[in-house]
């Protein structure tokens, strides 16, 4: 009788607990607020990042000295400078970035996201759509080239961050989303129209030119080139134009997408 009653007693003991799809969620959450994950745009940052390089132009002749790249200074021609961004697309060095940031220049130079600072030549140009295509002389051992991907599936309400030096501060980040496609901006002199641009709201300011547009998976689908501001501050009011990167990539002889 006592056996019986032991193996009774077995047969009712509870088994294992099943671990339900509550208990996973609940897990989940805890640990997401002990250590929480990177927002998508700080993920595409750091894609992208590595490629990102800040391009001054020397106005004048002799000035030799290396581009100081924490004055935090407006890029001001009147100065002797000019201050952009550039993406680089191959990593031998070569680099996209705006026309009007580079032209009449006396001499080029780029600075790396390591720290590194070279001279650089331009190798291409493509006017209609505010384009140049820098050469660098020298390049980090693992200097990385950016990943592009094509527009054609890119939609307004897309998020997208532009990287460049605003102002000559940088390398910054800001966030937002594609507002429309194929739009036309004309110049204020009223000297250049460019065409089939993708307009956007991700703050950008002078010193952006020539930085990436980016999507959250770290592809570069732009290349900053204008903002739209009817007063004479030049800072940014929530619209921007950024070449598409078909056309960019064209600019430097690349096969379409």
């Amino acid at each position: 009788m006592a056996v019986a009653a032991m193996l009774g007693l077995q047969q009712w003991q509870p088994g294992p607990r099943v671990i339900t799809q509550d208990d996973i969620d609940t897990a989940v959450r805890e640990s997401l607020e002990k250590e929480p994950l990177p927002s998508a745009a700080a993920k595409a940052y750091q894609a992208i990042i590595p490629s990102v390089v800040r391009v001054t132009g020397f106005m004048r002749e002799g000035d030799t000295g290396e581009e100081d790249s924490d004055s935090g200074s407006s890029p001001d021609r009147n100065e002797g400078r000019s201050v952009g961004t550039g993406v680089v697309i191959v990593d031998n060095g070569t680099i996209l970035t705006n026309l009007h940031v580079v032209l009449g220049a006396k001499r080029l130079q780029v600075r790396f996201s390591n720290g590194m600072v070279s001279d650089a030549q331009i190798v291409g140009a493509q006017p209609e759509n505010d384009l140049a295509v820098l050469r660098a002389s020298k390049v980090p051992d693992d200097l990385q080239a950016a990943t592009m991907r094509s527009t054609s599936d890119l939609l307004p309400g897309d998020h997208v961050i532009a990287v460049g030096n605003p102002f000559g501060i940088g390398p910054s980040v800001s966030y937002g989303v594609v507002s429309g496609l194929k739009r036309e901006f004309r110049s204020p002199e009223g000297e250049k129209t460019l065409t089939n641009l993708i307009q956007f709201d991700a703050a950008a300011n002078p010193g952006n030119s020539g930085g990436p547009l980016v999507t959250m998976d770290g592809a570069v689908v732009g290349v900053v080139t204008a903002i739209l501001n009817p007063s004479d501050q030049r800072t940014f009011i929530g619209i921007g134009f950024a070449v598409p990167i078909e056309n960019a990539a064209a600019a430097a002889g690349m096969p379409p997408f």
